[in-house]
C-alpha cells in the first residue's frame, strides 16, 4: 500500500474511517495513559480526527501525524484555527495553541521531533496498514517512543471475509511485533458488528473492537 493511496482516499473525500465525533473509548480510557496536565500525546496517522481537539481540552499537548495536506488544512479549518506553518524538509510543521500538526511520511519521523512525547494514542494507525507494513510501523514506532505508554484500539475480524483498510489485527499479533518492551493489557473487547452494517453488508460474519493499554515493561 502506497502513499498515493491514502492522498487520493482523500482528494476522492472517502474517509468513511472518519469519526464526525469524539471516540468515546478515549474519554473512556484516556486516564489510563497516566498523563499530567501539559504532557504531549503522539497521535500516529490522525487524520482530521476530533480526538486531538478533545485531548487539547483536556489540557495536553498533541503531536499528530498525517500524511495528506488536505486532512490537515480540514482540520484547522473545520475547528476554525489558524495555523503558524514551517517546512523542515519533507515535513510540514502547523502549530495552533496545544496542537501540532507534522504532514508527511511517518517514516520520516525522528525521535528527536518526539523528545516531547509522554504517550501514544492510535485509534487509526495500525489498522489502516497492511500486515507487511504493520511490522514496519511497529519497529519505526517503538524507534521513536520506546517508553511511551500507549493506548490502542484495534479491530478483529476474520481478514479473508474481507480486504481492508480497516485490516484485522489480532492480539497474538500485537504481543509479537507491537508489544515489544511493553506490558499488554486488553482493557476492553466488544462485538461491533450491528453498528456497522456496511461491514456486514461485505459478507462479515463478526467484528470486535478491542482496546489495549501498554506500559513500558
Amino acid at each position: 500500500m502506497k502513499t498515493s493511496f491514502w492522498k487520493q482516499r482523500w482528494q476522492e473525500n472517502k474517509i468513511g474511517f472518519h469519526l464526525n465525533e469524539v471516540n468515546p473509548l478515549l474519554i473512556q480510557y484516556a486516564d489510563t495513559l497516566r498523563l499530567a496536565p501539559g504532557q504531549q500525546v503522539f497521535v500516529p496517522l490522525s487524520g482530521k480526527s476530533l480526538d486531538i481537539i478533545w485531548l487539547a481540552q483536556q489540557g495536553y499537548q498533541v503531536l499528530a501525524n498525517e500524511l495528506s495536506p488536505l486532512a490537515v488544512e480540514a482540520f484547522f479549518a473545520e475547528n476554525h484555527l489558524q495555523p503558524s506553518q514551517i517546512q523542515k524538509g519533507d515535513l510540514s510543521f502547523y502549530q495552533s495553541g496545544l496542537i501540532t500538526f507534522v504532514c508527511g511520511d511517518f517514516f520520516k519521523l525522528t525521535p528527536t521531533q518526539m523528545i516531547n512525547v509522554a504517550a501514544v494514542y492510535d485509534r487509526a494507525a495500525l489498522v489502516a496498514l497492511p500486515e507487511a507494513m504493520r511490522i514496519d510501523y511497529s519497529r519505526h514506532l517503538n524507534l521513536l517512543c520506546p517508553r511511551q505508554s500507549r493506548l490502542l484500539v484495534t479491530l478483529e475480524y476474520e481478514q479473508s471475509e474481507m480486504a481492508g483498510p480497516p485490516f484485522a489485527v489480532q492480539e497474538d499479533e500485537l504481543r509479537a511485533e507491537y508489544a515489544n518492551g511493553f506490558q499488554l493489557r486488553c482493557l476492553q473487547r466488544s462485538d461491533v458488528l450491528a453498528e456497522h452494517a456496511h461491514f456486514a453488508a461485505k459478507g462479515l460474519s463478526g467484528l470486535d473492537e478491542a482496546v489495549y493499554i501498554l506500559h513500558p515493561q
